[in-house]
């Protein structure tokens, strides 16, 4: 059950696109926005009063609050009149509606169907998607919990002017938060996978815009994760203690992140603006999480003591130094597509590999080519290896239904249909 209706591309302009979006540390691929709906209309006569009003209340505030925060929401740090964070503020507003929300699925409740939801998308060609399907409602909060974590995590990740008059950068207090807040965002987008899906019907399931189709769902969660292990990486190589072979796990592990979130978006029609932006990010970042394998699988094998690991080293190097050209190549590519974008200041993993990967690769290869012919130096990168992925997302669960709805129960036990509709006029 559940009624569909796509929107053409361009015939209701809702889709406000800002042209630049400025530095991008962590992308986001816009913000899917909630358009008005009229719960009373469409539960008027199934619900008290008071539990109509509180749904319209609080779905109001997120579609206010949406609508003003998606055209800059990559873009400036906005804060509320109190001080508080805009962001936090909207993500507390989805949380807060989330419990109320789940009610109308509350016993399989056939309230679910009653409601078209719509919402404005960025990815897909389609300008908005309406259902009426509580869970396609639901699904839509969750990517939308998932879009304000990467964005306060693409804040937190733009390198700021210090206060002891340095270069800006990226603090570490700022680097261990953002890793709290892409578990968190992964968290939701992999309960959106696992638990929400899984409850719309095939045939809804199949006309969901490609902003919450399953592969991009998991693409983002993946993200999350790889990026998360990135900030990891750049830690590692600035603490003294971490060994080579920490570090080459970590850089392993970003590859197998971005591989897969690679994987799931490849096939998908991610056409417009966004969603080619966003295929160009994941191209850009598989890139640059190889060249640091391949940098540090290098330096392990350069430790060998036969010609054998001396030319694996020199070939991983090599690949090393590859990857690394071609991930400039897809970060030219990535800022040039709509909406532009630019890099911050290079800092933390990238900043570091920028400067030893030519340098080492150059030392090695006129090293170990001196040593050994040119025939004796493998000519293919030696594979590299796997290790299981660490960082997994936050164990995220949907809330309880909110009481109110026990109470709802209660009243309609107590009390007549029509003395209800009474009671609303």
């Amino acid at each position: 059950m559940g009624c569909l209706v796509s929107t053409p591309k361009d015939t209701v302009g809702n889709r406000r696109r800002p042209s630049n979006i400025g530095e991008v540390s962590v992308y986001v691929p816009g913000l899917r926005i909630p358009k008005p709906v009229d719960f009373s209309h469409s539960l008027g006569d199934h619900l008290s009063k008071s539990l109509v009003e509180r749904l319209s209340a609080l779905r109001t505030r997120i579609v206010v609050m949406a609508g003003q925060e998606g055209p800059t929401i990559t873009r400036t740090r906005r804060r509320t009149q109190h001080g508080g964070s805009t962001l936090a503020d909207l993500l507390q507003a989805l949380e807060d509606y989330l419990p109320v929300l789940l009610g109308l699925m509350k016993d399989g409740s056939q309230l679910q169907h009653k409601v078209q939801f719509v919402w404005v998308n960025q990815e897909d060609d389609a300008e908005e998607t309406t259902m009426s399907n509580a869970w396609y409602e639901v699904l839509s909060v969750l990517h939308l919990m998932a879009m304000l974590s990467l964005s306060q995590a693409n804040l937190l990740l733009l390198p700021r002017t210090s206060t002891d008059g340095h270069q800006p950068k990226v603090s570490e207090e700022s680097r261990r938060a953002s890793v709290d807040i892409f578990l968190k965002a992964a968290g939701h987008l992999d309960c959106a996978v696992r638990h929400v899906l899984p409850q719309l019907p095939a045939e809804l399931k199949r006309n969901l815009p490609v902003d919450l189709a399953e592969g991009v769902l998991r693409a983002l969660c993946l993200q999350a994760l790889g990026q998360g292990v990135d900030i990891q990486l750049g830690m590692a190589i600035d603490s003294t203690k971490a060994t080579l072979a920490v570090k080459r796990r970590l850089a392993c592990e970003m590859v197998k992140y971005w591989q897969q979130a690679q994987d799931n978006i490849m096939n998908l029609p991610l056409l417009n603006g966004w969603g080619e932006k966003h295929k160009l990010f994941v191209k850009w970042k598989y890139a640059e999480a190889k060249a640091a394998a391949y940098y540090y699988h290098g330096l392990i094998l350069d430790e060998g003591n036969t010609e054998k690991f001396h030319g694996m080293a020199v070939a991983a190097l090599q690949a090393a130094e590859e990857y690394f050209k071609e991930s400039k190549k897809a970060c030219e590519a990535f800022n040039a597509a709509p909406p532009l974008s630019r890099n911050p200041l290079l800092w933390g993993t990238m900043k570091y590999l920028s400067e030893k990967i030519p340098k080492d690769t150059s030392s090695k290869v006129r090293i170990n080519r001196d040593l050994y012919s040119y025939q004796k130096i493998m000519e293919t990168a030696p594979t590299l290896p796997d290790f299981a992925l660490a960082l997994k997302p936050d164990e995220y669960q949907l809330p309880s239904v909110d009481p109110s709805w026990n109470m709802e129960q209660t009243n309609k036990g107590a009390t007549a249909p029509n003395q209800l509709r009474n009671d609303r006029k």
